[in-house]
């Protein structure tokens, strides 16, 4: 699938920008039953807030239980101190995770594309198993910042494997909060994992070495449609949405089952519910 200069970008810069991946029919269904998990969502109790500037908001408990189930998570400003919604339901939600690509028909006809499977053996996964997936909606006015990371922290392999695909479902501007990349950036060192600890998860440092300053960076504004996949090691991030305009975008990791899945790590499947690969 990939051509030489494209193998060449994917090891200069970390990722690649792959337009018009997806037909406009599959990014509609997905938007479509995004929605309808929504709409069907009973609002009670306490509600799971996620946030990546304040990791104590997101709780240990309901974040541990999506790793093989569907959970919501809400925007941190759609809620307020007493644990209401301050906006309607449809406009609130932060993300829909962690296991949408095995437990949801659509999302796994999505998911599991023959052209997604040789695209990540071109990229180096000799055996992929997919190990999580994520329907972000960055909603108008309240979609939340993802401050700077790398997708190795998350999801830890020796050695690192890890690999994320990001599909726009909508288009995705510096407005709305598209994303940001640091183009080389995978070179660097792993800076922080986040796993579990006898005090519950958290974050540890592990390198000093700062996030990159603006003038490295690049802002990638892509059409709905668009495939960014990226390595696990490339830092990337995305601003708050204050515009009028939603930026829904679907992600999927992959790691190598060749490498050794690290026991730290926040998601862990049972002996009942492997992770699979694409087929």
């Amino acid at each position: 699938m990939l051509t030489d200069p494209q193998i060449t970008q994917w090891r200069q810069d970390g990722f690649l920008v792959l337009p018009s991946f997806k037909p406009p029919a599959a990014i509609a269904a997905l938007r479509t039953r995004s929605l309808a998990i929504v709409d069907a969502l009973v609002v009670d109790g306490a509600l799971p807030v996620f946030s990546t500037r304040d990791r104590r908001r997101v709780a240990d408990a309901a974040l541990l239980a999506s790793a093989d189930q569907v959970h919501c998570f809400f925007e941190e400003d759609a809620v307020d101190a007493a644990g209401r919604l301050r906006v309607p339901k449809d406009q609130a939600v932060n993300k829909i995770g962690h296991a949408l690509h095995d437990l949801d028909p659509v999302f796994e006809r999505f998911s599991r594309d023959p052209a997604l499977a040789e695209l990540a053996r071109d990229l180096g996964l000799a055996q992929a198993l997919l190990m999580q997936s994520m329907l972000i909606f960055k909603p108008p006015r309240i979609g939340g910042e993802v401050n700077w990371h790398q997708d190795a922290s998350f999801l830890a392999t020796d050695p690192q494997t890890v690999i994320g695909f990001w599909f726009a479902l909508e288009d995705a501007t510096r407005d709305n909060g598209c994303l940001w990349v640091e183009p080389g950036g995978h070179r660097g060192p792993l800076r922080e994992r986040y796993g579990r600890t006898p005090e519950g998860l958290k974050m540890e440092r592990l390198d000093d070495t700062p996030w990159p300053e603006a003038s490295r960076t690049r802002a990638l504004e892509v059409e709905a449609g668009t495939l960014v996949v990226f390595d696990g090691l490339l830092p990337h991030a995305s601003a708050l949405n204050r515009s009028t305009q939603s930026r829904m975008a679907y992600t999927l990791h992959a790691v190598d089952a060749d490498a050794v899945y690290l026991p730290l790590n926040w998601l862990q499947r049972g002996l009942a519910f492997p992770a699979r690969g694409f087929d």
